[in-house]
């Protein structure tokens, strides 16, 4: 059945801004049941998509390459970004050669992926680096023995990345989430954060959440609910409610 008058036509495009969650495993894993990356797209619905491009198992090396492929062309620059990589960076290169990217590299790439996010429209104010959380050594290194290896990577260890990860935050002016410190903060039993010693628990994913919400919403505060309220829209002439200029209510 043909649609009346300007239906017909759909209307203008209405373009959806998007949060862009960059990462490894523990960004891939976000949209599970209970994850951060679910809970804030759960937050942000009708006003931007929050697109998962999390790569499990990848490490800074690998994600500078790929970045600008997953940006395009930049017409449509996300309204904000998480960059969340360092877990597989810092394992350990006698144990994990081909994960393993050294510190002073590591920094670089993330410096790397910055300036490709600022290239497609994205402002460096609007960019969140996370840290690696802490790796309970316990817990990761039955996982490892499980998989036949041995232990392949260390906390000390990841807060060096860490740090690397806030020093790149400060020069570049981008906002930072130290995870790796905030859950060991005051001798914190950041065990219970982690579902097998790296990746997170519930819990884990709620204490992300928490404190991840305020730096993202400050960037996306001023977005409008995208398209009007149901009990807003003209009852005998809905297209001039949902195909106008007032798609944002």
């Amino acid at each position: 059945m043909a649609l009346p008058g300007a239906a017909a036509g759909g209307g203008r495009p209405l373009r959806w801004p998007r949060v862009l969650l960059f990462g490894d495993s523990i960004t891939q894993f976000s949209f599970q049941p209970g994850g951060w990356g679910a809970a804030l797209a759960d937050r942000l619905v009708r006003r931007c998509d929050v697109v998962n491009r999390g790569l499990s198992g990848y490490n800074s090396r690998w994600a500078a390459l790929v970045l600008p492929r997953l940006l395009g062309d930049g017409a449509c620059a996300p309204a904000a970004a998480t960059i969340f990589f360092g877990a597989n960076d810092s394992a350990l290169p006698e144990e994990n050669p081909k994960q393993h990217v050294p510190l002073a590299e590591y920094a670089a790439n993330l410096a790397a992926m910055v300036r490709a996010l600022q290239a497609a429209g994205v402002p460096a104010a609007r960019v969140v680096l996370v840290t690696p959380p802490p790796l309970w050594e316990p817990a990761w290194e039955a996982e490892c023995a499980a998989q036949g290896h041995r232990l392949n990577r260390r906390n000390s260890t990841v807060g060096e990345y860490a740090r690397a990860c806030v020093r790149v935050a400060r020069a570049c002016g981008t906002d930072v989430l130290d995870l790796w410190t905030l859950m060991q903060k005051d001798g914190e039993d950041f065990a219970t954060y982690l579902s097998d010693g790296l990746h997170l628990s519930p819990k884990g994913n709620a204490f992300l959440f928490s404190h991840l919400w305020p730096l993202i919403e400050k960037k996306v505060s001023a977005l409008p609910l995208l398209l009007p309220y149901w009990k807003e829209v003209e009852e005998t002439r809905p297209e001039l409610s949902l195909l106008g200029d007032g798609d944002h209510q």
